[in-house]
């Protein structure tokens, strides 16, 4: 790992993805995709110094998939037990996933190899914890990981469930030791009694790392303290210095999490997607995180503007793509992988922007389809985010969930906005601080406040809500996140379940 860590260190990006995806084709040459898209003429153009031929043969020969078009073509026939169709081999486990939007479950198939490339970029991030002033002591505590059931199911020759569970399933024997809740409790399936099982033994770990999804690893936390009947996470966790997160962007999170807390730690974001390790945080002073480069994946990224998606976030055909050599800085893409799972050209849903090219460094700031723009307004779950963070910290109140619909009024349209909190806040004075802030982070919003956006509104609800509608969906627990927009079949279910419980926007 630490060779890796500074191979990539000291060499150029564009070196690193070209081995990368030279490394990728030769293994995937004699598989039914290899041969479908010509990988072996591929694979020819990588002789010579050339560093734009071999990648405009690469963007020729194969097309940009998204999840439907993937599962239709290639992967059903991976889950239905073919072997050597994306990746050599049998698939034998298959991560369930929904990112935060589609309507069913999503089958992303998980390589031993994939597996391997998770593990060794997550000890890249732990060989990273040598940047921070941490005793030596601190690296024999515990690591509480919060995620899926380890005790995945068995349909026919696979193994499904949430990433989380099928990378702790396989975890290192000496890991083992550092490792809780422990295998016991990791296999419980209700996720609940997952909860009070880890509640239950809370105060038997000495536990020095939290990671997971910030608004689960709160509820946990919140549950420690009411049921010891103590101020803060630290009079059960002493020890506690360092919080691994990612999914969501922690900052509308961060008030109602430090609450919970009698000393700072340290905030350490992670990129981890169904379909693989993608980045990092490297250093202490930066939000930004560190693309991985020469683990499994290649990159690609697409300009996200409307040429290349229309105003549902569906990306159009043949998109402009770029390698990592050609983006620019502080401009937003959509994020394609080619990776040793099997993935080719796939549109993640994810839209990041390079803050440091020579870095490599990223930031995540949004999702394709969670960017709403009825009438050109182009609100980016970044702006939505910020501007929630502002209301919190000058109403100070603590804004644990919200998402937004966009609806049409008359021939106009309106922004309804559902905020979760259990503070007391007046919804008018909230949904004008959010508005103002909005104008002023978002100036296609500004406009059109002024024009064809005619109405804002908020509805305050209970922050249970937002979790009962997840456990309706079947999306509680581990990895699942709220939407931060609702569209179409979403959006009517929240509203109609909000009317069952008498909480809709007047």
């Amino acid at each position: 790992m630490l060779r890796e860590s500074l191979e990539q260190l000291y060499s150029s990006p564009i070196d690193l993805q070209k081995q990368e995806l030279r490394n990728l084709l030769i293994q995937t040459e004699l598989t039914a995709f290899g041969q479908a898209y010509n990988f072996t003429n591929i694979l020819k153009s990588f002789r010579g110094n050339d560093n734009d031929r071999f990648y405009e043969e690469f963007k020729k020969n194969i097309p940009v998939f998204d999840y439907d078009k993937i599962y239709s073509e290639w992967w059903h026939l991976v889950k239905e037990g073919k072997k050597d169709v994306c990746w050599p081999g049998k698939i034998k486990f298959f991560a369930l996933s929904s990112g935060t939007a589609g309507a069913s479950s999503k089958y992303i198939p998980i390589t031993r190899e994939m597996v391997k490339s998770i593990r060794k970029t997550s000890m890249r991030q732990i060989l990273t914890m040598s940047k921070y002033d941490l005793p030596a002591a601190h690296f024999s505590r515990g690591i509480l990981m919060l995620g899926g059931s380890t005790d995945l199911k068995r349909n026919g020759h696979y193994f499904e469930g949430d990433l989380s569970g099928i990378t702790a399933s396989q975890i290192p024997f000496w890991f083992q030791h550092f490792y809780k809740p422990g295998k016991k409790i990791a296999k419980n399936q209700n996720w609940n009694d997952k909860l009070d099982e880890i509640v239950m033994s809370a105060r038997e770990w000495d536990i020095g790392i939290v990671a997971g999804v910030p608004a689960w690893i709160q509820i946990l936390m919140e549950r420690v303290i009411d049921y010891y009947n103590v101020k803060s996470i630290h009079d059960i966790w002493p020890n506690l210095r360092i919080f691994v997160h990612g999914g969501v962007s922690f900052e509308p999170y961060r008030k109602g999490f430090e609450r919970l807390l009698s000393k700072p730690l340290i905030y350490m974001e992670t990129y981890l997607a169904s379909e693989g390790f993608i980045a990092f945080q490297a250093f202490p002073d930066r939000k930004s995180m560190r693309l991985v480069l020469n683990n499994g994946i290649f990159y690609e990224f697409v300009p996200f503007n409307r040429f290349n998606f229309d105003e549902e976030g569906v990306i159009r055909e043949n998109p402009e793509t770029y390698k990592i050599d050609q983006v620019e800085e502080g401009k937003d893409y959509a994020l394609l992988i080619s990776t040793n799972a099997g993935t080719w050209r796939y549109l993640i849903g994810d839209v990041i922007r390079f803050e440091s090219i020579q870095e490599s460094e990223i930031t995540i700031v949004g999702r394709t389809k969670h960017f709403l723009s009825l009438c050109g307004e182009h609100l980016s779950s970044d702006n939505m985010n910020k501007a929630i963070e502002i209301a919190e910290q000058e109403l100070n109140i603590d804004i644990r969930e919200f998402t937004l619909l966009g609806e049409p009024i008359d021939s106009l349209f309106a922004h309804h906005w559902y905020i979760g909190t259990d503070d007391e806040v007046d919804e008018r004075e909230l949904g004008q601080l959010i508005d103002r802030k909005l104008m002023e982070l978002n100036d296609d919003y500004k406009v059109e406040r002024s024009a064809a956006l005619k109405e804002v509104k908020v509805k305050v609800i209970p922050t249970s809500a937002f979790y009962g509608w997840m456990e309706l969906q079947g999306k509680i627990g581990s990895q699942n996140k709220f939407p931060r927009v609702l569209k179409k079949e979403k959006a009517m279910d929240w509203k109609k379940f909000l009317s069952e419980q008498n909480m809709v926007i007047s």
